[in-house]
C-alpha cells in the first residue's frame, strides 16, 4: 500500500480537484484544545527568537569570530525569516499542531514525515540537553548554588519545567508568555543602557566603549573572515526555535488573523536584538572580554561594578534557558504525537492527559534530557558544545524539510491542486532554493571547522542510515495504520 494513502488528493490525478475539497487531514490533529490566544502567540514568536544560543552561545562566539559576528547573525537571520515565512505560508493553508511533519505526509508521504518528525526530534533531544546545561552554568554564577554539581541542577532544572509543561497547554503558554516579557524587557533594558554608555563615553571597566573598542582591537575580522564562517553553524543554533509558532498554531483560535502579525514580527526583532545587542557588546567591551562560559550580557554589567545588575542579568539568561526547554518539551511532544497517529512513533507518545497534553511525547524527550544529566557529571565542561552541534544537525534538517515542503506546495498549486494564501513567501521557488543552498553550505562550514564539527558532519551517513533501518523497521505498522484510516 502506498505511504500516501492519508493525503486525499494524489498530485497522480488526471483532473485537477477543486484546492478546497481536496484538503489534506491529518489524525494527529484531533484532541487538542483552542486555548492559546493571540498574545500567547506573539510572545512565543518573540521567545522562539530569542533564547539560550544568544544569550549564552554569543560570548564564546564573539570571542572567537570578534565583531563579524553581528553579521554573521543578520546573515542567517534572513534564512530564519524565510523559513519561518515558508512555515507560515502552509500554516495558512492549513494549521497544524503535525506542522511540518503534518504537511512532509501530505506532499511527501509518510516517509517524509517520518524523516522530518525524527530530525526535529533529533534537534530538540539535544537542544534540551544544551538548554538544561545552560541553566546549570548559569545557576552556578551565584555562590549559593556554585558548589553544587553541575549535573544536580541541570536535573532540578529538566523537572522543573517538565511538571509545569504536563499541566496543559495554557499554562505552557503563560509561562512561554511571561519568559518572553521578562527577555525582550532585559534585553530592551540592556540595549538602551548599552546606548546610553556608547553616546556618553562612560567606561566599562577600564574600556571607553565606542568605535574604538573595534578599531584597537583588529577591526570587524580581528581574526579573518574564516572564524566568522565557522561560528555560522552556533548561529543557526541561537535561531532553533523561530519555527515553534508553526506548531502553536494548531492550538490557537483564528490563525489566519494572528500568524501573519507574529511572523512578520520576527524580521524586526532579530535586526534589533540579536544584531542589535552583538553590536552594542562589540562596542562595549573588547571582543577578547567574552568567553563561553559566561553571558557575555553578566559580562558587561560586571565589568560596569553596579551592585546586583549582574545577577539579575544573570536571572534573566536563566530564565531564557528554561524558556526554550519549555519551548522544547512542548513542540516535540505535538510533533510526536502526529507521528504516532501514523505508526512512526512509539504508540505510547500520541497519548494525552486530561489537560489534553501529548504527555507520552513531552516524557519520551524528557528521558533524553536524563542522558543530558549524565553528560553533565561526565564532561561538564563540554556538554554545551557537544550537544550545540548536534542540535545543529536536526536545525538544518528540520530548515531543509521545511524548504522542500514549501517547493512541493509551491509545484501542487501550479498545478491547481492546492491554493496558495495570500500570505506567502515571497519570490518562491528561487527563496527555497537558495535557503536549501545555504543549509548545505553550513553542513559544509561545520566539516571545515575540524574538531568537534568535522566529528558531527561525519555523523550524518550514521543519521542516514539509522532513519532507514528505522523506516524498514515501522513501514509495515505505517501501512496498517493507513489501511485501517481508509
Amino acid at each position: 500500500m502506498s505511504d500516501r494513502t492519508l493525503t486525499k488528493a494524489s498530485p497522480a490525478s488526471p483532473t485537477a480537484p477543486d484546492p478546497s475539497s481536496s484538503r489534506h487531514v491529518d489524525a494527529g490533529d484531533e484532541g487538542y484544545s483552542k486555548d492559546l490566544k493571540s498574545r500567547h502567540i506573539n510572545m512565543i514568536a518573540i521567545g522562539g527568537a530569542i533564547g539560550t544560543g544568544l544569550f549564552l552561545g554569543a560570548g564564546g562566539r564573539l570571542a572567537d569570530a570578534g565583531p563579524s559576528l553581528a553579521i554573521a547573525y543578520a546573515v542567517c537571520g534572513i534564512f530564519a525569516f524565510f523559513v519561518v515565512r515558508a512555515l507560515g505560508e502552509l500554516v495558512l493553508y492549513r494549521p497544524s499542531s503535525g506542522a511540518f511533519v503534518s504537511y512532509a505526509r501530505e506532499f511527501m508521504g509518510e516517509k517524509g514525515a517520518y524523516t522530518a518528525g525524527w530530525l526535529y526530534f533529533l534537534n530538540w533531544s539535544t537542544t534540551t540537553v544544551a538548554d538544561i546545561t545552560a541553566a546549570a552554568v548559569f545557576a552556578q554564577y551565584w555562590s549559593a548554588f556554585s558548589d553544587i554539581p553541575q549535573w544536580i541542577l541541570a536535573l532540578i532544572a529538566l523537572t522543573i519545567v517538565l511538571t509545569a509543561n504536563l499541566i496543559s497547554v495554557k499554562y505552557f503558554g503563560e509561562m512561554e508568555f511571561w519568559f518572553s516579557i521578562v527577555k525582550v524587557g532585559a534585553l530592551t533594558l540592556f540595549m538602551l543602557i548599552g546606548i546610553y554608555l556608547v553616546a556618553t563615553s562612560h567606561k566599562v571597566g577600564d574600556h571607553t566603549p565606542g568605535l574604538s573598542t573595534i578599531t584597537d582591537n583588529g577591526g570587524i575580522f580581528p581574526a579573518g573572515m574564516l572564524p566568522m564562517l565557522l561560528v555560522i553553524q552556533g548561529v543557526v543554533f541561537a535561531y532553533a526555535s523561530v519555527e515553534l509558532c508553526g506548531v502553536a498554531a494548531g492550538e490557537t483560535e483564528n490563525p489566519e488573523k494572528i500568524m501573519p502579525k507574529a511572523i512578520n514580527s520576527i524580521m524586526w526583532r532579530v535586526g534589533i536584538f540579536y544584531v542589535g545587542s552583538v553590536v552594542l557588546l562589540a562596542l562595549l567591551l573588547p571582543y577578547s572580554a567574552y568567553g563561553a562560559k559566561q553571558s557575555p550580557f553578566v559580562t558587561v554589567f560586571e565589568h560596569l561594578g553596579i551592585p546586583g545588575a549582574a545577577g539579575i542579568m544573570n536571572l534573566v539568561v536563566l530564565t531564557a534557558a528554561l524558556s526554550s526547554l519549555n519551548s522544547g518539551l512542548y513542540s516535540t511532544g505535538r510533533i510526536l504525537r502526529s507521528m504516532a497517529m501514523t505508526g512512526s512513533a512509539p504508540k505510547f507518545t500520541a497519548r494525552m492527559n486530561k489537560g489534553k497534553v501529548p504527555y507520552g511525547g513531552v516524557l519520551f524527550t524528557a528521558a533524553f534530557g536524563i542522558a543530558g544529566v549524565v553528560l553533565n557529571k561526565f564532561m561538564p565542561g563540554e556538554a554545551f558544545e557537544i550537544v550545540l552541534n548536534l542540535a545543529s544537525l536536526g536545525i538544518l534538517g528540520t530548515w531543509g524539510m521545511v524548504m522542500i515542503c514549501s517547493l512541493y506546495f509551491w509545484r501542487r498549486s501550479k498545478a491547481g491542486l492546492v491554493e496558495r494564501p495570500s500570505y506567502r513567501l515571497p519570490w518562491a521557488p528561487y527563496t527555497q532554493i537558495v535557503t536549501l543552498g545555504f543549509l548545505v553550505t553550513v553542513l559544509v562550514l561545520m566539516f571545515c571547522d575540524g574538531g568537534v564539527g568535522r566529528w558531527t558532519v561525519s555523523l550524518v551517513p550514521v543519521i542516514a542510515a539509522a532513519l532507514v533501518i528505522g523506516w524498514f523497521c515501522i513501514r509495515k505498522r505505517v501501512a496498517r495504520i493507513a489501511a485501517a484510516r481508509g
